[in-house]
């Protein structure tokens, strides 16, 4: 049975139905959140916001200038977000030190309840977010976003963000850390990645955190008209089984075309991986 809870910042309340694979819960609807003080629903309290490291803006600025702007990154809304969030706050603490490091973080399966996350570097993401054209009034759809790094971007980006994750201590993780850092426009849901989440739909913008290799045809169901799903691709005629892009699928009456970013690589995502063929 799916758990509902308040809807984000409309403040209006969502429809589930029995049955449903989805679990839902809203991150902080104006009003009905309460920082330092007893909440009648204590679910809704934010953890506490660990420091910041002590030159995390200097080094928030040193990735903007020396990893994501050289990565022909020039939207001036994206880089001024990176510049904002600090990533620090989305990650384990065994990767804290490294949080504005060029390298993408595995979060084990043994931390994330049963399923790795892949975190995407920042200028992978940033470039994609660029890719994606994110307007000041879509609705988005963050898929797989871990730790919350990304949904916590989206979420300066967009003025409505829907973060899906796959179980309950994923969604739970990734919901602490974006109470915590006080995003308002921003829900949790939990349920099969694959699925999208089609009680929300349409979404202006879907970002798939992770590799692909089928299964995105119900994600496009879910996009508006013109539309954007950003994801990285991974294509089946490549012998090394390594060969990925990062691709921008757009909408446009209807039909569903793809652009190719840039080259980039992530481990493929369970929820959309081929499965190989029968071989008599």
């Amino acid at each position: 049975m799916a758990k509902d809870k308040y809807s984000g910042s409309a403040g209006k309340r969502m429809d589930t139905h029995s049955g449903s694979p989805y679990k839902v819960a809203a991150l902080r609807p104006p009003g009905r959140f309460w920082f330092g003080h007893q909440h009648p629903d204590s679910s809704m309290q934010a953890p506490p916001l660990r420091p910041d490291l002590k030159d995390s803006k200097s080094q928030r600025q040193t990735m903007v200038d020396c990893q994501i702007r050289t990565f022909d990154v020039t939207d001036q809304l994206v880089l001024a977000r990176f510049e904002k969030v600090a990533r620090e706050q989305f990650l384990p603490d065994a990767f804290r030190d490294l949080a504005y490091s060029d390298i993408g973080f595995t979060i084990p399966a043994s931390a994330g309840g049963g399923e790795a996350r892949y975190l995407l570097t920042p200028l992978v993401l940033a470039r994609l977010l660029q890719g994606g054209r994110v307007g000041a009034s879509d609705k988005v759809l963050d898929i797989a976003g871990g730790t919350g790094y990304s949904t916590a971007i989206l979420a300066g980006l967009a003025s409505d963000v829907v973060a899906l994750e796959a179980n309950a201590a994923l969604r739970e993780d990734l919901e602490n850390r974006v109470a915590a850092a006080g995003l308002r426009n921003v829900r949790t849901l939990e349920g099969p990645l694959e699925r999208g989440a089609a009680g929300e739909a349409p979404f202006d913008v879907i970002l798939v955190n992770g590799a692909v290799e089928t299964g995105l045809d119900t994600l496009f169901a879910q996009l508006a008209e013109g539309g954007r799903l950003l994801t990285i691709s991974r294509f089946g005629n490549d012998p090394t089984g390594r060969a990925s892009k990062a691709v921008v699928y757009e909408k446009t009456s209807g039909e569903v075309s793809g652009r190719v970013l840039f080259d980039t690589s992530a481990p493929v995502l369970a929820a959309f991986r081929k499965q190989p063929a029968f071989v008599f």
